[in-house]
Parts: C-alpha cells; sequence; structure tokens
C-alpha cells in the first residue's frame, strides 16, 4: 500500500479455502460471545456485531460466498447455543435468522458488484442502508418465530425488538466493514496542528456527555453535528469508525439509563425500538456527508489532474508546469543549475496536412513520451501549445544542459514513428537557455529563462532547424557545446 507495508497482509486468501474456514469459524464465535455478554433479561441481545461483520465480510470478498462457507458460520452458532444456553430447538431458528441477514446482505452486494455499470458512491451508500434494511426485516420474521419459543412476547412485539436491533447495528457496523482497509503508513502530525485535528472527536465526547446531563429522547441527537463536523474532516473510515463508537455508546448509556429517555419510568421495548431507529437514522447522516465529501474531493483532484497535464500527450499543462514550479519554491530547495528548453517540431504542420491531424495527435503523443523518457527523473516535461514544448531540468552546469539537450535531439532524430502501415520520421529544434536558481525565485527565473529559450529556439529554426541553440556561453561551456553536433551557440 505504501513504501514501508511492501505485502499487504490479507485476512483471507482465495487459495487458502482451509484457513478461510478456520477464520471465519473463529470469527463467528468471536463475536457471537461478544454480542451473548450483552444479552438482556429477556434473553435477547442490546446490541449484536455478528451478523453486520460476517456480511462485511462475505459482501467484501467474493470468493468467500459458498454455502460450505455459510455453513460453517450456521455450526458456529449452535454450538455456542449448545454449549451456553438451553434452547433447545428454537437455537436453530434464532440462529438461521442471523443466517439470513448475512447472505441477504452479501448477496445483494455482490450482485452490485457483477453489474458492468457503476453506480455513483453516494447511490451505493443509499443502496447499502436500503440492503440493510431488507435484510433486518426478513431476519426480524425468523428471529421473532424463533424468540417466540424462549420469550413470553407476541410475534409483534419480538419482531420489533429484532428488527430495530438488526437495523441499528447494521448501520452502525457495515460502514466501518466496507471501507475498512489495512493501515498504510500516514503522514504524522505537528504538534501544534494535533489540538486542531481532534477538536471535532473533542466536540464529539463533549456532545455525548451533554447527552447524559440533560436526558430525554432528544438527546440522542446532540452529536449529530459533531459528526458531520467529523465527517468533513476525516476520512470515510474514521468518520464509520467514531459513529459506530458514538451510536453504541448510545445504547449502552440509554440501556442502562445512564442516558435517560424514559423520563419518570422504566425503559420499555416500544421506548428501545424508537431510540435504536433514532440512532440508525443519525447514524446515516455522517456517513452520506462523508461519501459526499469524498466524492467532491475525489473530482477536485480529477479537475486539478485534468488541468495540470495536457489531455493528449499526457506531459504537464502550461498551467501545470508552473503549479510545479510553485511547489519547488516551496520545498525550499538548495540553489540549482536551471535549465530552460523549448522544443518545436519541425514542418509538424505538414504531417497534418498529409496523414490527417488523427496521425498529428499520434506523433504528438509519441514525441512527448520520448522526450519523456530522455529527460527521466531530471526535469519536467510540458506542452506548451501545439506542436511546442517546455522542458524545465536540473543540470550540472551549461556543458551538461546541452548534452541534454542534444540527446533529445538525437532520440528523436532517429526515431521511427509508425502511423498504420507507414514509418514516419521527424526532427525537433531546440532553444536553450540555462543559469542559477535560487528556490524561492524559481518561477521568476523560469520565465526570464523561458525568454531567453524561445530566442534561441527562433535561431534554430532560421539556421535550417533540426539543431540546439542556446544563449551566448561561457568560454568553458563554448568549448563543450562547439564539440557537440548540432548544436549551436550563439
Amino acid at each position: 500500500m505504501r513504501s514501508l507495508l511492501m505485502t499487504p497482509f490479507r485476512l483471507f486468501r482465495e487459495d487458502k479455502p482451509l484457513r478461510n474456514t478456520v477464520i471465519l469459524f473463529v470469527l463467528t464465535t468471536l463475536f457471537y460471545a461478544m454480542g451473548a455478554t450483552l444479552r438482556l433479561v429477556e434473553e435477547l441481545s442490546l446490541f449484536w456485531p455478528l451478523n453486520a461483520v460476517m456480511a462485511g465480510v462475505f459482501a467484501r470478498h467474493t470468493f468467500l460466498n459458498r454455502l460450505n462457507n455459510y455453513v460453517v458460520c450456521y455450526v458456529a452458532m449452535v454450538l455456542y447455543d449448545g454449549l451456553t444456553t438451553n434452547w433447545g430447538t428454537a437455537s436453530f431458528i434464532i440462529n438461521f435468522s442471523n443466517i439470513v441477514f448475512i447472505l441477504t446482505f452479501a448477496l445483494l452486494v455482490q450482485r452490485d458488484k457483477r453489474r458492468p455499470k457503476r453506480a455513483t458512491a453516494l447511490a451505493n451508500t443509499l443502496k447499502m442502508f436500503n440492503y440493510c434494511l431488507l435484510a433486518s426485516v426478513l431476519c426480524a420474521c425468523f428471529g421473532a418465530v424463533g424468540s417466540s419459543g424462549i420469550d413470553s412476547q407476541t410475534f409483534w412485539p419480538l419482531f420489533a425488538d429484532w428488527f430495530s436491533e438488526q437495523f441499528s447495528t447494521g448501520v452502525l457496523v457495515l460502514p466501518c466493514m466496507l471501507a475498512l482497509s489495512w493501515p498504510g503508513v500516514t503522514k504524522p502530525f505537528h504538534v501544534q496542528h494535533l489540538l486542531q485535528h481532534l477538536l471535532p472527536v473533542v466536540a464529539l465526547a463533549f456532545s455525548v456527555g451533554i447527552s447524559v446531563l440533560i436526558g430525554g429522547v432528544g438527546s440522542l441527537a446532540f452529536p449529530l453535528p459533531a459528526l458531520i463536523w467529523c465527517a468533513v474532516r476525516y476520512s470515510l473510515l474514521m468518520t464509520a469508525l467514531l459513529t459506530l463508537v458514538t451510536g453504541a455508546a448510545e445504547i449502552m448509556l440509554m440501556a442502562n439509563s445512564i442516558i435517560n429517555i424514559a423520563v419518570g419510568s422504566h425503559l420499555q421495548t416500544p421506548d428501545m425500538f424508537s431510540a435504536r431507529l433514532g440512532i440508525a437514522t443519525m447514524a446515516i447522516c455522517p456517513i452520506m456527508v462523508s461519501v459526499s465529501v469524498s466524492s467532491i474531493n475525489a473530482l477536485m483532484r480529477q479537475v486539478s489532474l485534468r488541468a495540470d497535464f495536457d489531455f493528449l500527450t499526457q506531459v504537464y499543462s502550461r498551467s501545470g508546469l508552473y503549479e510545479a514550479l510553485r511547489k519547488l519554491e516551496e520545498a525550499r530547495m538548495p540553489r540549482n543549475h536551471l535549465t530552460v528548453m523549448l522544443l518545436d517540431i519541425d514542418y509538424f504542420k505538414s504531417i497534418n496536412d498529409n496523414y490527417g491531424h488523427e496521425c498529428g495527435d499520434k506523433v504528438l503523443t509519441s514525441f512527448a513520451r520520448k522526450v519523456q523518457q530522455v529527460v527521466g527523473e531530471q526535469g519536467k516535461v510540458a506542452r506548451m501549445g501545439g506542436e511546442e514544448f517546455a522542458v524545465l531540468a536540473m543540470t550540472q552546469d551549461a556543458t551538461a544542459a546541452m548534452a541534454l539537450a542534444e540527446n533529445i535531439r538525437l532520440a528523436i532524430e532517429q526515431h521511427r514513428f509508425r502511423w498504420r502501415s507507414q514509418t514516419l520520421s521527424i526532427t525537433v529544434s531546440i532553444g536553450l537557455s540555462n543559469g542559477m536558481a535560487d528556490s524561492w525565485q524559481l518561477t521568476e527565473t523560469f520565465n526570464s529563462l523561458l525568454n531567453e529559450a524561445d530566442k534561441s529556439l527562433y535561431r534554430s529554426k532560421k539556421g535550417g532547424r533540426n539543431r540546439t541553440s542556446a544563449q551566448e556561453p561561457s568560454s568553458e561551456s563554448e568549448s563543450a557545446a562547439d564539440s557537440l553536433p548540432g548544436s549551436v551557440a550563439n
């Protein structure tokens, strides 16, 4: 993922079916035990992460969607119940309802992955909530039937309890599961920026504390502004994790009457149903905001990329080259010898006239690629307009600058451009200018050198083309320039 993480860790591997089976069994048992420790007096769980976690696992890994893997999960659930409860046959129905949630959500997500037309991130997020809703309804139907054998309540209260728990937990957990990636190396925060970066989290913790102090049904919505602030400032994964922690904390605090929403009476099942759905609805908002912000940022990066790079040749555009110079100025590099070249393809108009503009575009693309190949990491190549290109390079001295320009000229002269069944040869005229530049005035120096390179390019064209011309050199570089064929020092 990054330089310090050469081989990304993968929990599941398609070529390791036995390992996958063991991991699925362990994960199912682990999260089943976690949910079992949070069971209420009525035997139903307060917070049941298992279904959402496993649904996310199966949704992320297409190769896991096989009957035997679902059977492994089901067996793990039944075995755990058999060892820890006396539910008997009711356990088979209750755990089948868990599989229904996992299977429904995973298959719906996998179906979308197989479709050739991809929806937007926002549409996919809306689908996730819809799929979670459908999976919760189906799960609640089976769960309510199975629970009636171990609970004195009728079908509809049980259905409401099952549905609200499954939906609220799914909405909180599944965004984390689908956005989860193995952590790489991130840039460290500067100390002076750390507090500013943590302000949304501080505000979130403060809003939960206010919910405890004030109480009432409305207090469950107090963290929402802070969560939306987190959605704007942090990544989708971080937002999903903070939303999960906040939602789970509110459910726990509410169930233990630390957040008192049933003023003057004990918490009843209808209160729990309403509160869970309210928390689930609240959890949707920051996720939607985070997805929207991510989409906007991606669009802005794409627009910026298109502005900085020439669409046809994939080298820098004129504006992109100046942006690169600005970044170099901010980097405060030491004083360097700056070389600027202007390149113009000789008689390019005849290529368009004789072979068409499609051929001309192909030649421009190949030309830019060849120049970039010669320049390499030493500098940057930009298309200034039409068939005119610029090269910005850091060279050791004027002699090295002239040698680089001649390498470019000769590489183009010797290269054969293929167009359909024909082979084309082209040449390039180069105007060269170079000088010392301080990092904080690179743009100013570049503009000055670019003007001199333009004059040198004019001399190359006037002198017969297919040559490199430079401004009046020093005595040291003059002898070196004279020794290079095709070079002209004016």
